[in-house]
């Protein structure tokens, strides 16, 4: 392995968790529910399907730009002292000081993304940023991760992608990778498969042992 691939939304900083509760919050004000199976749905991707549903709840009339204003008001407050998630400053730090290439594929806004990076100060440790402004289809499609592998000027399989949702391990998967779930709570429950390893949080076990559990596991697969 030569380099590893984080997600962001929800993987480096749990804005996720935030989104839902605010989208929830916002919902209230118009007596309409949002299970949490649906909000998943969208999680990783874009919110194309997040509005369809409110559009189905709400009838026609829904009016998504008033009710994402409300939300992105609400995620605002909420995100205001928000942290890096647990382990991920030791994983740059590891990743960094073994020689390792740091990319980000995420299906935000360059603005976005850079925003908090520089806010958690972490932002000098990636060589290559790509968002969905930088691709026609964002996850579950792998453009993503072909766009950062082909940046850093390395092969699929030599890349491990750290991901807390569906869309982003399916993403991963698609584009030849190596993919490590990493669920946040609104993502725990879902039915992972495919991923090379689960963990609860980057703090339950370090980067060398993660790279090294896949690496003997590639070497048991083709023995």
């Amino acid at each position: 392995m030569s380099a590893i691939i984080f997600d962001f939304d929800g993987l480096i900083i749990d804005t996720e968790t935030a989104w839902y509760e605010a989208f929830k919050e916002a919902l209230n004000f118009y007596q309409a529910e949002l299970p949490l199976e649906e909000f998943a749905k969208c999680i990783g991707t874009d919110d194309t399907v997040l509005y369809a549903y409110l559009k189905e709840q709400l009838g026609e009339s829904c009016n998504t730009e008033e009710i994402k204003t409300r939300a992105y008001g609400i995620h605002k407050e909420k995100m205001a002292a928000a942290q890096a998630r647990e382990g991920v400053k030791e994983y740059l730090d590891e990743a960094k000081s073994s020689g390792y290439k740091i990319a980000l594929a995420s299906s935000s806004s360059r603005e976005w993304v850079t925003h908090f990076l520089g806010e958690l100060g972490l932002l000098n440790y990636f060589e290559v940023i790509v968002t969905r402004d930088d691709v026609e289809k964002v996850k579950p499609a792998p453009d993503l991760y072909l766009k950062a592998v082909d940046a850093l000027n390395i092969e699929p399989a030599e890349a491990i992608a750290f991901e807390d949702s569906l869309n982003g391990l399916n993403a991963a998967v698609a584009a030849g990778l190596k993919c490590v779930i990493v669920p946040n709570p609104v993502t725990e429950s879902l039915a992972f498969d495919k991923h090379a390893l689960r963990l609860k949080s980057m703090a339950e076990k370090r980067l060398v042992d993660v790279i090294r559990h896949i690496e003997d596991f590639d070497t048991r697969k083709a023995n």
